[in-house]
């Protein structure tokens, strides 16, 4: 089988079935309540009236940043969450316009990135901030780098977690990856259905990438990919900038 088919098997567990169930953070452990703020749930309403999930991340008051190929017909973003099943805490706002990267490759899955303007404004409180973003990619690897997720919490378990979960990872040097604009992290730790979309947290807190999709190959395990936000800087903020000028 050619890696971009592997490829395409894989990207379908990184978003979640037909059913209500989310991403699973392998080798994960409960985040402490409301200590990832800027973390979003992205409810996807999909053209067959299914609904089905992906993770993003807070940017400011209007935008929440998740992956291209998290495309759906309309979307509703929970934040503010650490318990899904606590509706007193968690904000719901719908998404007014969705914006994919222009060179976004849905086969490789290069530019994985993708921008959603709220309707109305988050609101703002202890338990809802944005992230901020790296600024530039100095060529040498992040370190001590965190995901975190919504989602089952072992193999055996298809249900969501109604409980943040997030797990470190370690990136590597992978020559394929750096061609792609990609980190890659790779191991027994790492992203899987339902958590494309969320951020990857790095050194100062900041997000250095966007959960994007996972290749395997027959001698080794699992390579996880997540889109290099460094690279995508100028389309961020002149897209925000573009919408902001529309209103």
């Amino acid at each position: 089988m050619s890696v971009h088919c592997i490829l395409a098997i894989l990207i379908l567990v990184l978003t979640l079935d037909d059913q209500v169930y989310s991403g699973k953070i392998i080798g994960g452990h409960e985040a402490v309540p409301h200590s990832r703020p800027y973390m979003v749930l992205l409810e996807r309403n999909m053209p067959d009236g299914k609904k089905k999930y992906c993770g993003g991340f807070l940017l400011n008051e209007d935008f929440v940043m998740t992956a291209a190929h998290c495309h759906a017909k309309s979307y509703v973003v929970l934040l503010g969450a650490h318990n899904v099943n606590s509706n007193s805490e968690i904000q719901r706002i719908f998404v007014e316009q969705a914006f994919p990267h222009k060179q976004f490759n849905a086969t490789s899955f290069v530019n994985d990135v993708m921008l959603l303007k709220l309707r109305t404004k988050a609101k703002f409180n202890e338990n809802v901030t944005a992230i901020p973003l790296a600024s530039h990619d100095s060529g040498t690897l992040p370190k001590s780098c965190i995901l975190s997720g919504w989602g089952r919490t072992d193999k055996n378990n298809n249900y969501m977690s109604p409980k943040l979960m997030e797990t470190t990872v370690t990136l590597i040097d992978n020559k394929e990856c750096t061609m792609e604009n990609f980190y890659c992290s790779q191991g027994d730790t790492g992203p899987a259905e339902g958590d494309s979309g969320g951020p990857l947290v790095c050194e100062d807190g900041k997000a250095f990438g966007v959960v994007s999709s996972a290749v395997t190959h027959s001698a080794g395990p699992d390579i996880y990919r997540y889109s290099k936000i460094p690279d995508s800087r100028n389309w961020i903020f002149s897209t925000i900038g573009n919408a902001m000028i529309k209103m």
